[in-house]
């Protein structure tokens, strides 16, 4: 069966102990986490979880079904109606020739989030696709570190 890529909402109750229980799902059924993002939901007693995950047709089902099984999950969004974004920031030396750097960045929703005495870090803030074709875009600055964050998603 073909592997897909999947992206879940997870409504849950804020309370101490619900993110363990929740990795410990996947843990215990060997099904792997490929970003995982949690933030509480203004004004509420809830908490957004999006979980990027993949597996087959049955074992995405699985997942969902275990997920709606956890007393604390108020909700599973598992629409493919989402709007999905993901951040990396790259750290490049600034020995480098910069030429074009700019027009990448704005092609990318990018920015220069810090720089130092020896370095600057770009942000940039895409769909998941898109932040893959700016780090292998962005190696001709030879970066010397780089970090990806988790996806984001709202449905819609």
């Amino acid at each position: 069966m073909k592997e897909m890529r999947r992206v879940l909402s997870v409504i849950v109750l804020n309370e101490h102990g619900v993110l363990s229980r929740i990795s410990g799902l996947f843990a215990g059924r060997g099904y792997n986490i490929d970003s995982l993002t949690v933030a509480p939901i203004p004004k509420t007693n809830l908490s957004r979880l999006t979980i990027i995950t993949s597996g087959n047709t049955k074992v995405l089902e699985q997942i969902v079904k275990q997920l709606h099984k956890l007393i604390p999950t108020y909700k599973v969004i598992e629409s493919s109606a989402f709007v999905e974004k993901e951040m990396a920031l790259v750290k490049i030396p600034l020995n480098e020739d910069f030429n074009g750097l700019d027009a990448m960045l704005k092609a990318y929703n990018g920015t220069i989030a810090n720089s130092g005495e020896d370095f600057i870090v770009v942000m940039v803030a895409d769909d998941y696709d898109r932040i893959d074709s700016f780090l292998k875009a962005v190696k001709k600055y030879n970066p010397v570190d780089m970090v990806r964050g988790g996806s984001v998603a709202l449905d819609i």
